[in-house]
């Protein structure tokens, strides 16, 4: 049998390149010749360019305990405040941050004020509860707004999220729970995927029930549908309960640049799930630099990545790098098959998206 091959390769527009935030190979390669000349320099120079610092760093890189790396590490910045505030302070108050479609077809629309606001509600009831710097926080949510203040909050008070996606049994959500010695889970008493309604809340008791989880003092629930839920006496609360009269603002907290943003775990397909950190400033600028520059993100456009918040690609291009970079962007809850095979085409459509990624989950 002959083999066929056949390369095609097509320009982009002329007018596209002039205003990409990389444009076109002279760009690319003094980038890549400034980066060779000086490393660190170059590093120092992306992270003062598009970060905000409350200390700013004296030492860009860290190489003596190879190879455990440490960037940025005597300068202090709060990543939530990266991604809300700073856009608030720059009058993008009443932009557009999140256009949320549900798996039903509604659609919720969140300005950077409000989003801050909810943060922030949800920070103080957090740190009411007790939770405070360096703790860690379990989330195993539905794709939702919720979800990612839940995200965000942790990052405003100093606490490390660990998200656990939604469609994980009992057993791995207890393995992640009791693994990362958490104090807290925030949950929802269901989720919506496809036109039906898959209950989380059992799935966080059942998973409380095989023992482990005994540093875990507080359930957090999310009213996603009004599903049938039991609620523990002393341990579950309500999240509209909790974040009813609390402050609509909260002072971020203040951490250095190697503190632990999340904490995610391995899917475990191939042996015992493995827990992987990120640190705070390194993380954040990766993310706003590939959205501006592998993503070419500029203000007017709408950004949607179709990942779930459960993985890193949904930490990356949903919770922190669209936010920090001031753009406005989709969520979705549900399939993409649902209610018909043509749903993700007309939300590209509807909400008139510019920037479209369908990632792997991994």
């Amino acid at each position: 049998m002959s083999e066929v091959s056949e390369v095609h390769v097509y320009q982009p527009p002329q007018a596209l390149v002039d205003g990409a935030a990389v444009s076109g190979m002279d760009a690319y390669r003094a980038l890549c010749a400034e980066a060779e000349r000086d490393y660190e320099g170059y590093w120092a120079r992306l992270a003062r360019e598009h970060v905000s610092w409350q200390t700013p760093f004296t030492r860009t890189l860290n190489e003596d305990n190879r190879p455990f790396f440490k960037w940025f590490e005597d300068g202090k910045l709060n990543v939530s405040y990266n991604c809300l505030d700073r856009n608030v302070e720059a009058g993008l108050g009443d932009k557009t941050a999140i256009i949320f479609e549900a798996d039903g077809g509604a659609v919720t629309r969140v300005t950077y004020s409000d989003l801050l606001e909810r943060v922030c509600r949800l920070a103080n009831a957090l740190r009411a509860k007790g939770v405070k710097k360096g703790d860690r926080v379990v989330i195993y949510m539905p794709m939702s707004i919720e979800g990612i203040v839940a995200m965000q909050a942790c990052a405003r008070i100093g606490a490390t999220h660990s998200v656990v996606f939604g469609g994980f049994s009992a057993q791995s959500l207890r393995d992640r729970i009791s693994d990362a010695g958490a104090v807290m889970l925030i949950t929802a008493d269901e989720q919506c995927r496809g036109g039906k309604n898959i209950p989380l809340k059992p799935i966080v008791d059942e998973a409380f029930g095989m023992g482990g989880c005994e540093a875990c003092s507080t359930v957090i629930v999310y009213k996603r549908t009004g599903g049938t839920c039991n609620m523990v006496a002393g341990r579950d609360e309500w999240l509209h309960e909790i974040t009813e009269g609390q402050a609509a603002t909260c002072d971020p907290e203040w951490v250095d640049a190697e503190h632990p943003l999340f904490l995610l775990y391995t899917s475990g397909s191939t042996g015992k799930p493995k827990g992987v950190q990120h640190s705070s400033g390194g993380y954040l600028l990766h993310a706003i630099l590939t959205m501006r520059w592998t993503f070419d993100i500029k203000p007017s456009d709408v950004f949607w990545c179709t990942a779930d918040i459960g993985w890193v690609t949904g930490h990356t291009y949903i919770t922190y790098g669209p936010l920090a970079c001031g753009a406005t962007e989709v969520v979705f809850e549900g399939v993409p098959t649902y209610p018909d095979a043509g749903r993700f085409w007309k939300m590209i459509q509807d909400h008139k998206v510019s920037v479209f990624y369908t990632a792997p989950t991994a």
